[in-house]
């Protein structure tokens, strides 16, 4: 899940909320949505290797 920030960046937040904390956890932010978005899928790829 990406969020744009005020700052104008873009933060990747994981699709679960943790336990723990009660919100999503920061997976990296990152200058443009691209990047963002392929941070996303080498995540996902990531998760299932």
């Amino acid at each position: 899940m990406i969020r744009k920030l005020k700052s104008g960046e873009y933060r990747l937040y994981s699709r679960k909320v943790d336990p723990r904390t009660g919100k999503r956890r920061n997976l990296g932010t990152f200058k443009s949505r691209e990047a963002a978005e392929k941070h996303e899928r080498e995540v996902q790829y990531f998760k299932r290797h």
